[in-house]
């Protein structure tokens, strides 16, 4: 059995030759002396061709004019069916478009600006599911005051990987420096739940990183243990006189120059 090709229609020839009407209808939208030479048409159906125009606005560099003409079956004048701008190759583009959920930003929130969270959201789940063993949750829940959803695993995780990755983790400089990790710090103060195996809260009103959750690993040159080293000694200048001098009288020798004695020479 052969395939049924799809016939294609060869170009209208008055579409293909009225490229003088197609640049008129490009310099209406352009600027003048914007659409620059003609880069060729293309068949679009029958009686439709396309004419392409180099683009010469430094703002569209890579883009191109397209015209498309027609002419109605019949019928010898050629009319303008439509003119738009488009990308070619290497042309600079926007880019994708995304939700505004997905393109928001630590920081991008603001006074007044309310930030609604989706029912199936993953890092939230339900209120009950929050075990804590200072309190009975339980109970909470069925007098109705406790909360309706709380952080789930998966949130949990990621905010300790974003924690951790951030400027209050171990990799940042201050930590790097730092003479000992917030672990071991005395204004370190953990946090409750499962996060306080890694996380607490600096309470160092001198440290760069007080009131904000730093991992424990982290640390600052403010450490409750670190050592005060005493300040390095000077050595004193020592202070020469070189504008007088003393007499030294000289002493005597333990040997006497004067008397002689035999050496056993000869």
């Amino acid at each position: 059995m052969s395939r049924t090709r799809a016939r294609v229609s060869a170009p209208d020839q008055a579409c293909v030759a009225a490229v003088d009407l197609a640049r008129a209808a490009a310099e209406e939208l352009a600027r003048p002396g914007e659409p620059g030479e003609h880069l060729g048409y293309e068949s679009e159906g029958d009686r439709i061709v396309t004419h392409y125009f180099a683009c010469l606005d430094r703002a569209y560099r890579g883009w191109r004019w397209a015209v498309t003409v027609t002419r109605a079956s019949r019928a010898k004048k050629v009319t303008v069916s439509e003119a738009v701008l488009l990308p070619g190759t290497g042309a600079l583009l926007a880019p994708e478009w995304l939700p505004w959920s997905e393109r928001l930003r630590p920081g991008d929130l603001g006074v007044g600006d309310l930030l609604p969270t989706a029912d199936d959201d993953a890092r939230l789940a339900p209120g009950f599911t929050e075990v804590d063993d200072d309190t009975d949750r339980q109970m909470v829940f069925e007098y109705g005051l406790g909360r309706a959803r709380v952080l789930s695993a998966i949130g949990r995780d990621r905010a300790a990987r974003r924690w951790h990755a951030g400027e209050h983790g171990p990799h940042t400089p201050i930590a790097h420096a730092a003479p000992a990790q917030c672990s071991t710090c005395g204004f370190y103060w953990l946090l409750s739940g499962e996060l306080r195996l890694s996380f607490g809260v600096c309470a160092n009103e001198y440290a760069p990183d007080d009131g904000k959750v730093v991992a424990a690993d982290h640390g600052c040159g403010a450490h409750s243990e670190a050592a005060v080293l005493p300040p390095p000694v000077e050595q004193a200048i020592p202070i020469l006189d070189d504008l007088g001098y003393d007499l030294m009288e000289e002493e005597a020798g333990s040997v006497d120059e004067s008397a002689s004695e035999e050496l056993g020479h000869s």
